[in-house]
């Protein structure tokens, strides 16, 4: 079955690094099938300004298939865009009608500078990961899959965290650019299992000194996090990780980023 096809108006916010004034552009999309997937129809438009001779709009993408957290853009004013649980990536054209606006950003939040047009560095992210999302694993043979029994609810819990692909989704709504519910998630997925018990408290002081030196804001309970986070990853892993942090911090008295030792 045939769909119509759509003729919509972008306006695209152009940038060419963090430190030149960026400003809003506008583009026609004609010709948009709503079977198209949101970046498909971002290629299809670049496709038409490369054969002008103009820049292409950069952005963000990778697997197109919602597990990367690559796709990164606010659409009319929403990370992700109009549709719950859905990447930018699987978001289709049928979301939007003939005629429509449409206004891409890029995420906003002081620590993901823009790199260029809607594409901004997450690295800060990385470097959050890198000082506590990880296990010690002895080397050598695997473990026998039931030596280490947990209990469901806890396994469902944790990989319900591990659904998080952090896109920064959750940054960008946030009124205070908090990243503590990316934080959350990781420190949750690992500390939920007893493989990650050994460094727990570790974890959660080393991983939130971190992201109070990458910039990100405080968590003032709004809400937004788990409103646009395509996974729907739950603030109650936020509440996990400040329960874990007081405890880290009776237990630690020197905090040091990427540390681990008392």
């Amino acid at each position: 079955m045939s769909h119509k096809s759509m003729n919509l108006t972008l306006h695209v916010w152009r940038q060419k690094n963090a430190k030149c004034d960026g400003k809003f552009v506008e583009y026609k999309a004609d010709g948009v099938s709503p079977d198209m997937s949101f970046l498909e129809m971002l290629d299809v438009v670049n496709e038409g300004l490369i054969a002008k001779g103009e820049e292409p709009v950069e952005f963000d993408h990778d697997c197109r298939e919602g597990i990367c957290g690559t796709c990164s853009m606010v659409i009319n004013g929403r990370p992700h865009g109009p549709k719950e649980r859905t990447t930018t990536c699987q978001l289709h054209m049928r979301s939007f009608k003939d005629g429509d606006s449409i206004t891409l950003e890029p995420w906003r939040a002081e620590a993901f500078p823009v790199v260029r047009d809607l594409v901004v560095d997450r690295s800060a992210f990385d470097r959050i990961i890198a000082v506590g999302g990880f296990i010690t694993a002895p080397a050598g043979s695997p473990q026998d899959s039931n030596s280490l029994p947990i209990s469901k609810e806890n396994a469902d819990l944790s990989m319900d965290a591990a659904s998080c692909i952090g896109c920064g989704a959750c940054v960008a709504a946030c009124p205070n650019a908090s990243a503590m519910l990316f934080v959350s998630a990781k420190i949750s997925h690992l500390g939920l299992l007893p493989q990650g018990q050994p460094e727990r408290y570790l974890r959660v002081r080393d991983m939130i000194a971190q992201m109070d030196a990458e910039a990100f804001g405080t968590c003032t309970n709004h809400g937004e996090c788990e409103t646009a986070c395509p996974k729907g990853i739950k603030m109650e892993n936020i509440a996990r990780m400040n329960r874990d942090f007081i405890k880290a911090s009776l237990t630690f008295r020197h905090a040091t980023i990427g540390g681990g030792g008392a």
